[in-house]
């Protein structure tokens, strides 16, 4: 997936507004213009599920001495920016963030983008992402940034439990199952996440707290099994760390009563 018309959007109309662009689209500057305080998604990571589109704000503020002319921001996935392989427009309207004047030489601009499953989020760019700036100044100064920030799209994950034979003796064994599954944007539904560690966390009936009984690791389709001993009553769950392509989850305890 390239970038495709979007770059051509975002050039003419920075061609229109009589910022200097760069041919080769490199980090540039000229006079005092300063960009500053990027924040994706108040600074958390963006979570996408399986379907549904995900809408994220970016914030940032621009300084010039002559007061700011306008800004716009491109959030980008690649080893470079000529070459990145996913893109997201803000304010697909106009392509401009909108900008709103503190005083004289500074406003705070905000930029809204779409991502959605199966089109600009794909498996392939899960991970970080990074957001191309540009901004300007009244008298034509400007500041251009190929990775200005970064953040990390996630691919949203589910995890279960279910522990059994519920009652149970005390000394019995417990067989405890689940599966971890995350989005999968290519095929918009929930698939299994193969070889991933998982802990088994129990906690005591009147305690708040887990305790990890042990590691396992999902199979080839997600899901979990393992055997323990019933000693008290209390609650199982597992409790899956996460990557940098998913983020970490916990399953609802499920109760066992021992007797």
């Amino acid at each position: 997936m390239r970038m495709r018309a979007t770059l051509g959007v975002v050039t003419g109309a920075l061609a229109l507004s009589a910022i200097a662009v760069p041919a080769a689209q490199a980090d540039d500057a000229y006079g005092d213009t300063t960009v500053s305080g990027i924040s994706v998604n108040a600074g958390k990571a963006v979570v996408v599920g399986s379907t549904a589109t995900k809408t994220v704000t970016v914030s940032f503020t621009v300084k010039d001495d002559s007061g700011v002319k306008n800004a716009m921001a491109l959030l980008w996935h690649g080893s470079d920016f000529d070459n990145a392989d996913s893109a997201a427009t803000a304010n697909s309207s106009d392509a401009y963030a909108k900008c709103t004047k503190v005083n004289a030489t500074t406003s705070t601009c905000k930029a809204t983008y779409d991502l959605k499953p199966g089109y600009n989020a794909i498996n392939a760019v899960a991970g970080t992402w990074k957001v191309w700036v540009i901004a300007s100044g009244k008298d034509g100064d400007f500041v251009q940034k190929d990775n200005a920030k970064t953040f990390k799209l996630q691919r949203l994950s589910k995890l279960t439990v279910n522990a059994s034979p519920e009652p149970v003796k005390k000394g019995k064994t417990i067989t405890v199952t689940g599966k971890l599954t995350r989005a999968n944007w290519d095929a918009n539904k929930y698939s299994g996440y193969t070889a991933q560690p998982v802990k088994l966390q129990f906690r005591k009936a009147g305690s708040n707290t887990y305790t990890t009984v042990k590691t396992i690791k999902t199979n080839s389709t997600g899901n979990l099994s393992t055997t323990v001993k019933a000693s008290v009553d209390g609650y199982f769950r597992y409790s899956f760390a996460g990557t940098s392509t998913t983020p970490a989850v916990n399953a609802a305890g499920d109760y066992v009563d021992v007797n």
